[in-house]
């Protein structure tokens, strides 16, 4: 009788215990349909199961990009010192703090027990392994240089990382100074001016026009504070949700932020540093040209760069080289286009990548100390002006009030 293929069973991992045929006894973990399935497979393979446990996992945080780059570098580490595979995902798996990283460790490893390859495995989990990643994974296990090509995943994830980790730091930095600061003034409009200004209601005299408008500001914000916040909080919340569900946002949001002053620079800069960190990866791992730069693109994270990337590729495939594909996209500097150049006519094109990928990294590097050292005092001007402007606005009165007298 046929049975449908949407009603399929959910398979469980199960640790289990039993005696092989010399007597001896021996453990392992299975994944399977149930503990049924779990003895009749042992049962075939030689072994008197003597009990069988389902393994539950507590709940645990969300598994980051951090938490994959360590998995990749421990398991390259592993692989290199001639620990087997499937003891290299036991070590990892159950030495890791966050559960939810243990059961996604123990998922593929029982997924390889029975005979998934390495690459087949990742590829059941797209939230974490990006193609990218699986391609590569593919890539070394075809060549036998698996070890190898995971230290280059490894130090690959971990250079992106850093890249990705200051440039938040960059933008993040002014951005919630700012927003500090737009509280600390809710709060003095809220709470303080108001206290000053029924001591300003006794003096009976005409207040400075600075004082009048201070006023007037804590009035709406005392009378409308719910609706100042939540129009505020809901529209940073909604814009957000956009940015992350909307591919029309997102490609607005990449074309904005390369023009931005400043910081569009440092963006364009990381864009470049991770295209020509990606390619190289790829190039060097022995995934064609053409192959590669289906995972480039997207790995550059600006739409822009990926656009230019399909239209490179394009151009690749019927015959153009490389560089001459980059100058006619018109988003890389002259430089990145003549390091390509000198790359492809030597035969050391991952090479060439990777030197320009170094350049662009420490360029950013710099860039953000920069921009730190001149953030600080720029930040300093703006909130000396906001706040030291209310706080002369609030006391203008008393110090014409003391002239006076």
């Amino acid at each position: 009788m046929a049975t449908s293929s949407g009603n399929q069973v959910k398979e469980s991992v199960f640790a289990w215990e039993g005696k092989d045929k010399s007597g001896k006894t021996v453990r392992g973990e299975l994944r399977a349909g149930g503990e049924a399935v779990v003895n009749v497979t042992l049962r075939r393979q030689g072994i008197m199961v003597t009990k069988v446990k389902k393994k539950v996992y507590r709940s645990g945080k969300k598994i980051t990009d951090k938490d994959i780059s360590l998995f990749t570098r421990q398991l390259a580490t592993m692989m290199k010192a001639g620990v087997p595979l499937l003891q290299s995902f036991d070590i990892v798996g159950k030495g890791h703090s966050n559960p939810s990283v243990s059961k996604l460790v123990m998922d593929l490893r029982a997924d390889i027990e029975t005979g998934t390859s390495l690459n087949q495995a990742f590829r059941k989990f797209p939230l974490y392994f990006d193609p990218l990643f699986c391609n590569l994974v593919g890539a070394g296990e075809q060549a036998g240089i698996l070890e190898d090509l995971l230290t280059r995943l490894a130090i690959y994830k971990e250079k992106t990382l850093a890249m990705k980790a200051k440039i938040k730091s960059a933008l993040m930095y002014p951005v919630s100074i700012l927003a500090i600061a737009f509280i600390v003034t809710a709060v003095i409009m809220i709470w303080v001016v108001p206290a000053f200004k029924e001591v300003f209601a006794s003096f009976g005299a005409n207040l400075p026009a600075p004082t009048l408008f201070v006023m007037a500001v804590s009035e709406y914000f005392v009378r409308y504070w719910y609706l100042i916040f939540g129009s505020i909080f809901g529209s940073v919340y909604f814009f957000f949700q956009a940015w992350q569900r909307s591919p029309k946002v997102q490609r607005n949001m990449d074309i904005l932020l390369l023009k931005l002053p400043i910081f569009g620079e440092v963006i364009r800069k990381a864009t470049i540093a991770r295209w020509t960190r990606t390619l190289a990866t790829m190039f060097a791992a022995g995934v064609p040209l053409v192959e590669s730069l289906d995972s480039v693109g997207g790995a550059a994270g600006n739409a822009v760069y990926l656009d230019a990337t399909r239209r490179i590729q394009n151009e690749v495939s019927t015959g153009t080289s490389l560089t001459v594909a980059m100058q006619n996209a018109d988003v890389f500097p002259n430089m990145v286009t003549q390091m390509v150049a000198i790359g492809e006519e030597s035969g050391s094109l991952d090479a060439m990548l990777g030197k320009v990928a170094d350049f662009y990294e420490e360029e950013v590097d710099e860039a953000v100390a920069s921009l730190s050292s001149l953030m600080e005092p720029l930040i300093m001007v703006i909130l000396g002006v906001l706040i030291g402007g209310l706080v002369v606005a609030m006391y203008l009165p008393i110090f014409k009030l003391g002239s006076v007298v």
